[in-house]
């Protein structure tokens, strides 16, 4: 069967956490580059979608494309390894450290504003050929999304900055459900159907995502919205990231791991032929390397 347990599962994710961190800086920028222009490809079809539709439920259905084609090619967001990057650290990964974590975390946050940038100048290019006419009425809507998502929190205040804190943290609640849930199978479909319903959810809802607004802000900005990049950081990304973190790490992978990490297969410590060891399941052990209990 293609069902993988929780107790199976909770490997994966550490596996997957450990190798985000010790990967070189070449590969942590560009994965994190081509998730973050995939990832926003996706929202302005969304967009576009629920735009010329008139219905944001189609959208929010549709947008999911972006993140299944990035997750399926290997490519990484910056609230996918908010939750799994600590895990490998919390399971005493060799070679883990928090200073590995921060590192991971600056490229792909980096990485991802990049490519998010990339999408967001494209497009803006694409909705006024090349910035002589107006924004069509795609660009106009994406221009709404940035001036009520940044000034609408700043005209409420503390209740505001509350609601986007708590909001980012239910969107990563639910995007770390889906990056998860893609590991629950070991079947393409059954991947695509356990990321898409919480991706789903999350673009339905609202909650804020700090790399889909990687694209949404700055692209508000170049097609002329009234709001400022110190509104967009102060009023959005900044408690969009804090709340990314908190919800991904303490809903997601947290929770898995306090209750299915203790009975997860034992591991094993194996050594590569150039004399590092490393661990792994049991089940997962090569046949040309030498392991230990």
């Amino acid at each position: 069967m293609s069902y993988v347990k929780p107790a199976e599962l909770v490997s994966s994710m550490i596996d997957a956490g450990e190798s985000k961190v010790l990967m070189s800086t070449r590969d942590m920028l560009i994965r994190a580059f081509m998730g973050g222009a995939m990832l926003t490809l996706g929202a302005a079809f969304a967009v576009t979608v629920s735009t010329q539709t008139g219905s944001p439920l189609l959208g929010a259905m549709l947008f999911p494309v972006g993140f299944v084609l990035l997750y399926l090619l290997g490519y990484d967001l910056l609230t996918g390894v908010f939750t799994l990057t600590p895990l490998a650290l919390f399971d005493k990964r060799p070679g883990v450290t928090v200073g590995g974590i921060g590192r991971n975390w600056g490229l792909v946050f980096l990485g991802n504003f990049a490519g998010a940038f990339l999408i967001a100048l494209c497009m803006a290019i694409c909705f006024t050929y090349g910035f002589m006419t107006e924004p069509s009425a795609v660009g106009e809507a994406i221009a709404e999304i940035g001036h009520g998502r940044t000034v609408g929190y700043a005209d409420h205040g503390a209740g505001g900055m509350l609601t986007l804190f708590i909001r980012g943290m239910l969107c990563n609640w639910m995007v770390s459900t889906g990056v998860v849930a893609a590991m629950m199978s070991t079947s393409v479909p059954g991947k695509v159907i356990g990321m898409w319903l919480p991706i789903m959810l999350f673009f339905y809802m609202g909650f804020e995502h700090s790399v889909v607004n990687m694209f949404l802000f700055p692209a508000g900005l170049l097609l002329g919205a009234d709001f400022t990049v110190v509104d967009y950081l102060v009023w959005n990304e900044i408690p969009t990231v804090l709340g990314n973190l908190v919800g991904g790490l303490t809903f997601v992978g947290l929770m898995i791991f306090a209750t299915h990490g203790r009975t997860a297969p034992k591991r094993v410590v194996m050594t590569r032929p150039d004399g590092r060891t490393f661990a792994a399941s049991p089940t997962k052990v090569p046949a040309h390397l030498d392991a230990k209990d």
